[in-house]
């Protein structure tokens, strides 16, 4: 069972997931970040507070654990869960740009991957460069003659073999996520049509004709996330702004949007990150 709360830090307003599991009251704060405290209960119970890399407050309280328990335990580290989601900010402010050699990371349905590149002429005998995931990496195996490219050359051919996977894999996944949610969007009469377009700054939009323009970048992330932005733009279908309608529309069809949301921006620079 999870629910969803929020709390202040001075201006700053922090989103958290509250995830309810059988256990005992002992409340810690556990890493992701972590720190740990105790509470004078008799009966004791645990509550864990963890704070993640992509900047997600997840609160593990047991099933009979209070609004109020769990609220003091947040209030009692709110400086530490503020500390840790500026310096988790901070990190993401040195991505450094992909050389798209072996060792990288790359991202497929929110899993991280290492960039393994097969680059060894002699034992590639392959007419045509591939990309596959293999053992938990991104594998790209070169052809003998792209082999033998220089580093600058093949840097942009692995980025090209990349980016058009990653295309071709959210063709298939967009197009199976579309017609799983077409059902909650009730004001859609006809099936819209559906471009892939990479973008800088957006995962998606919306035409006046209510045509869905998607970001294939967005391949990289959760499930969840690729939802929430397909439901985003369906719900610009009924309502063509960003009104007090709209929101309410968004919140019916998803109601953990800005948790989700939350969790799609905190990793969206690495996501992006080419």
């Amino acid at each position: 069972m999870t629910e969803n709360g929020i709390f202040y830090y001075g201006q700053d307003k922090i989103y958290y997931e509250i995830v309810r599991k059988e256990g005992t009251y002992k409340a810690t704060v556990g890493k992701s970040k972590a720190d740990t405290l105790t509470t004078e209960k008799s009966k004791p119970r645990k509550i864990v507070i963890k704070v993640h890399p992509d900047q997600r407050v997840v609160v593990t309280a047991p099933i009979d654990a209070t609004d109020e328990m769990i609220h003091d335990a947040i209030m009692k580290r709110a400086r530490w869960i503020w500390q840790n989601l500026q310096d988790f900010a901070k990190q993401k402010d040195h991505v450094l740009p992909k050389r798209y050699v072996s060792g990288e990371t790359q991202f497929y349905m929110g899993r991280r991957y290492v960039l393994k590149v097969i680059t060894d002429a002699k034992t590639s005998d392959k007419i045509n460069s591939t990309v596959k995931l293999s053992r938990g990496k991104l594998q790209v195996e070169l052809s003998q003659s792209d082999s033998k490219l220089d580093a600058e050359k093949r840097a942009v051919l692995v980025k090209s073999l990349i980016d058009k996977w990653y295309k071709d894999k959210f063709t298939l996944v967009s197009r199976e996520r579309l017609e799983a949610l077409i059902h909650k969007a009730s004001w859609v009469k006809n099936n819209p049509s559906l471009k892939l377009m990479t973008m800088k700054k957006q995962w998606g939009s919306c035409s006046n004709k209510g045509n869905l323009i998607l970001n294939p970048h967005l391949v990289k992330a959760p499930k969840e996330c690729i939802d929430y932005v397909i439901l985003h733009e369906l719900c610009h279908i009924a309502e063509h702004n960003h009104s007090e309608n709209f929101w309410r529309l968004l919140t019916q069809v998803m109601p953990n949007w800005k948790e989700v949301k939350a969790r799609l921006d905190g990793m969206a620079e690495l996501y992006l990150n080419d």
